[in-house]
């Protein structure tokens, strides 16, 4: 008779636990065995950290962490613990990790409602944005909903978690609602004392303005502002937000710009979402969270638990990358010239003789903003939004598409195998909204916002590659991109086996230095051709790499947390002594100004005098904060000795070898943008650079003081130079507003500095031209974008001479010699580089 095999194994059967064993058993497998790094992080997770609160993995990009979030997820189920959460980044993200545990056999569901799911038999795939936001499915703290109870969290993209949290427990309000109109009319004099240019731009509706609204004037109204926002707490713009912040309104930042006000605790309040802030256990998988502190201050992570990550015993599970930054090797290299390479990569043509004689690969081009992508419109097949990116997406993981431009995409995104063979970076995302632009402005050249920029660029080189198979050439463009590469303390924020792959391509770049763009494109096509000779150096560079032993955490991060968690139950004191620890800590000095802004505001609750006094001590480490109410007196500004003595020493102090310095100045001068209102910013932090390079005292007063002009260059004694730039102009002539701001700055600083006997006044502008109606400085200067252009280059050809021979910009001859060769003085620059202004019309 036949076998029943249904009778077989019917016998009482304890789940399995061990996740390696729940794959092994699983009936329909996609692969024989997993991969040793994940039987490695699997094993290491269930012996030894399975019962710890907090647990990051850490794995290389194309590691496998979602086959092991999975496992870990069934093996909680398994076990008892509780229901089981799996987050993804996105929708996209969240389809991709169902489909995989589809494959593996595994129950999963995109329902919170799933029968299987709430009896624990199923695991539940969703967006990290369903669980975090005012109107969860999984309840928040003090709404009508059940709370749900949860054994586990897994958190995949851990640095894209962390991005949505703070978007999601920010509320934004848009001008013309409403409360924007109300909370501007309430703050309107304090807005204005704090920064009165800031707030006139606001007015004139300039977009890039931002004015924070003083702690001390937001805490004094807290029941006009709760008057005011309320009413608004159930409509569209308020009810994903409002009810997680509303408890700790008063402890809240608020920056208002002519877009839009936004209001953002210091830290995220996570516990408002019990199924997170419960969680028995909770899962972080990361690939280039460099910095994991920051698991702490946004999720509440226990530090301890952060601190040991749980890695793979080797770090060589990355595939095979040559990365290049044209710009080192070849300052001269034009960026059009390497677009159009691009492109004939993308059509087979290697060489560049317009037929192709190779295989076309598809080239992926990550751009920051929609402008950004313009220059790559004319050699682009697609340009690829958000809305646009599934079907983009499918289409590269289908076959040859081209050359795709995708826009502020710079994570979250797997293009394995052929999808994205070559890849791109034309720049790194900026600061977008009122917050980070403000964060971005204080904590300007600090080693925070250099980390954060890192991980960024980190991210974005990692989209080609999602396999240990896998291969792809990832050329850095800009200066900017090239200085993070060569610039060895930069180079260390990068992960072990990216910066062991960025070591390997530089003694390759090596042999390129100086070449055109040919070496390039043979160095690519090593790369592309999978040449045996390049791939064996490539992994037996991986083959030795292993993971920090310990996760990275900033010293201040775990007070900066256990502070809020303190003023959140009212024990504002407490809050403050804890922060005040702390910030003894921190050797930032922009960071320890900005933590000190956030003390002031705790110890404003108890004590407003104390509160001023300590904001006052915040600007000795950085002029970029609150200022106190009583107002700032601007410091005294001395004059170098000497131009070229002032020079040295700031170049000698700024820089190891000729390259930092090349490509430095390169990057300085790349951020004056021309046309563009949203970088303007970073145009008048550039002026303050190339001030400093060319040995000038160089302030920005109007950041500083939120009076006088955006640049002011002491030229010598007696001698200053009062700049205004409007490179974000479009105009044909130079209007009385730009003008009239220029006069003003002349006459704040002839009142600031009584002993300074010579103003000269210039306007960065790209009209020479005043309108009829303006009224010219007598004396000033235009420095057009033609000038600006003829100036840019004449400094980077200093530079340049500079780095010819041994620490030519250490010896202050050399300097002075290339200062007065390429006219740079303090007495010809302006004379050289500027204009006087045409005949007014209009």
């Amino acid at each position: 008779m036949p076998l029943d095999l249904s009778l077989v194994g019917t016998g009482p059967r304890e789940p399995l636990l061990r996740p390696r064993e729940i794959y092994a058993a699983l009936a329909n497998r996609p692969w024989p065995y997993l991969r040793h790094e994940q039987g490695e992080v699997l094993e290491a997770w269930f012996d030894k950290h399975r019962d710890r609160r907090d647990v990051v993995i850490k794995q290389n990009t194309g590691g496998g962490k979602t086959a092991v979030g999975l496992l870990i997820g069934q093996s909680t189920l398994n076990e008892g613990i509780g229901a089981a959460v799996y987050l993804a980044p996105d929708r996209y993200l969240a389809a991709q990790v169902r489909a995989e545990a589809h494959r593996m056999g595994l129950a999963v569901t995109d329902s919170v409602d799933n029968l299987a799911f709430r009896g624990g038999r199923a695991i539940l795939v969703t967006t990290f944005q369903k669980l975090i936001n005012g109107q969860s499915v999984f309840g928040v703290v003090g709404d009508s909903r059940d709370k749900l109870d949860t054994g586990i969290v897994i958190v995949d993209d851990a640095h894209a978690a962390l991005a949505t949290t703070e978007a999601q427990f920010r509320l934004t309000i848009p001008a013309g609602h409403a409360a924007y109109d109300a909370l501007t009319d309430l703050f309107a004099s304090d807005l204005k004392a704090q920064s009165p240019k800031a707030w006139a731009d606001i007015q004139a509706s300039d977009y890039t303005a931002t004015v924070p609204v003083p702690f001390w004037a937001w805490i004094g109204r807290q029941d006009d502002v709760m008057a005011l926002l309320h009413p608004h707490a159930g409509t569209d713009g308020f009810k994903f937000t409002w009810p997680l912040i509303a408890g700790v309104l008063e402890l809240c930042s608020v920056t208002v710009s002519s877009r839009d006000i936004q209001i953002s605790p210091p830290c995220p309040p996570v516990s408002m979402i019990p199924a997170f802030a419960n969680a028995r256990r909770r899962v972080y998988l990361t690939a280039t969270l460099a910095d994991d502190s920051v698991l702490v201050t946004d999720l509440d992570a226990g530090p301890q638990d952060v601190q040991q990550p749980v890695t793979p015993g080797s770090a060589a599970d990355l595939g095979d990358r040559m990365i290049l930054a044209p710009l080192a090797l070849n300052s001269h290299l034009d960026p059009e010239a390497i677009r159009q390479m691009a492109r004939q990569f993308a059509d087979g043509d290697r060489d560049g003789d317009g037929t192709p004689e190779a295989r076309p690969v598809n080239v992926v081009v990550l751009v920051p903003s929609t402008p950004a992508a313009a220059p790559w419109r004319p050699y682009a097949d697609r340009v690829l939004h958000a809305p646009d990116l599934h079907d983009g997406v499918g289409a590269l993981k289908s076959g040859h598409v081209g050359l795709v431009v995708m826009v502020n995409k710079y994570d979250g995104i797997d293009l394995p195998r052929t999808a994205c063979e070559l890849l791109i970076l034309d720049g790194v995302p900026r600061p977008m909204d009122a917050t980070e632009r403000r964060e971005a402005a204080v904590l300007s050249g600090s080693p925070t916002l250099l980390a954060r920029q890192i991980q960024r660029i980190e991210q974005g080189m990692g989209r080609g590659v999602r396999d240990s198979e896998d291969h792809c050439a990832v050329l850095l463009l800009g200066s900017q991109l090239a200085v993070a590469l060569h610039d060895r303390k930069q180079r260390e924020l990068f992960s072990p086996a990216t910066r062991v792959q960025i070591d390997l391509s530089s003694s390759l770049a090596d042999q390129l230095a100086g070449k055109g763009l040919d070496a390039i494109r043979e160095a690519v096509g090593l790369c592309l051709d999978k040449d045996p000779q390049w791939r064996a150096l490539s992994r037996q560079a991986l083959a030795g790499v292993h993971y920090a032993a310990g996760g990275t955490m900033r010293p201040e991060a775990i007070g900066v947390r256990e502070a809020f968690n303190l003023a959140a139950t009212a024990r504002y004191n407490d809050a403050s002594d804890r922060l005040q620890k702390a910030i003894g800590a921190v050797t930032d000095r922009a960071v320890r100004g900005w933590l000190t802004e956030q003390r002031a505001a705790y110890l404003h609750h108890v004590d407003h005098a104390a509160a001023q006094r300590l904001l006052a001590k915040a600007l000795d480490d950085n002029p970029f904060v609150l200022r106190p109410a009583s107002g700032v007196t601007p410091s005294q500004l001395r004059p170098a000795a000497v131009q070229a003595q002032a020079a040295a020493a700031f170049l000698d102090g700024a820089y190891s070898d000729g390259t930092s310095l090349g490509l430095a100045v390169n990057a300085l001068t790349e951020d004056v943008i021309w046309g563009d209102e949203e970088r303007s910013d970073d145009a008048e932090r550039a002026w303050e650079r190339l001030g400093e390079h060319l040995g000038f005292v160089s302030t920005r007063p109007e950041k500083q003081y939120d009076k006088g002009p955006d640049n002011l260059w002491v030229l010598g004694p007696g001698r200053h130079a009062v700049i205004e730039l409007k490179t974000g102009r479009t105009t044909d002539t130079i209007v009385k507003h730009d003008l009239d701001q220029l006069g003003g700055s002349v006459r704040w600083d002839q009142q600031t500095y009584p002993d300074v006997t010579q103003q000269i006044a210039v306007i960065v502008h790209p009209s020479r031209t005043p309108h009829r109606q303006a009224i010219t400085i007598d004396g000033m200067r235009v420095v057009t974008q033609q000038k600006w252009e003829e100036l840019a280059a004449a400094v980077r050809n200093w530079a340049e001479a500079l780095t010819h021979g041994q620490h030519r910009w250490r010896d202050p001859h050399a300097v002075a010699e290339q200062l007065a060769q390429h006219k740079l003085t303090a007495g010809l620059i302006f004379t050289t580089y500027a204009q006087v202004p045409a005949s007014p019309n209009g």
